[in-house]
Parts: C-alpha cells; sequence; structure tokens
C-alpha cells in the first residue's frame, strides 16, 4: 500500500525549508529520505519516531501524515 506524504511535506518545508535539509537534520542522504517520500522505501517505527519529534507533530495527528492512503 502507497502512503500519501503531501502533508509531510509541507511540515518538512514549512519547519526546514526543504526536504533537503530535513534529510541532512534526520541524518540519511536525500536520496535515501527521498525513496522513503516515494514509497520506494519504508518509513520504519523509529524513523516515524524520529520524523515526529524533528517536525514537533502532535501524537494525535501521526496517522494523518503518515498511513492517509494515496489515492
Amino acid at each position: 500500500m502507497a502512503f500519501d506524504y503531501s502533508k509531510l511535506r509541507g511540515r518538512i518545508v514549512e519547519k526546514y525549508g526543504s526536504q533537503t535539509a530535513f534529510a541532512k537534520e534526520f541524518g540519511i542522504s536525500e536520496n535515501s529520505f527521498s525513496l522513503k517520500m516515494n514509497n520506494k522505501s519504508k518509513f520504519s517505527s523509529d524513523d516515524i519516531v524520529k520524523v515526529v519529534e524533528l517536525l514537533d507533530i502532535p501524537k494525535s495527528e501521526v496517522g494523518i501524515y503518515f498511513f492517509t492512503p494515496k489515492v
């Protein structure tokens, strides 16, 4: 199943200015992060926890950012 990360993309740009800057702060290459954002690689539970912390995403909204099915 593919997920829609458009809300996550918006939050990344809002907080870090670009996906590149966020990937650096996240600690992985821009390419590796891009694979996750494009459903070519999955976010692990540890990845999700780290993204939530870096972007100050409320725990009640995690599902909206990570588990909205792509239509």
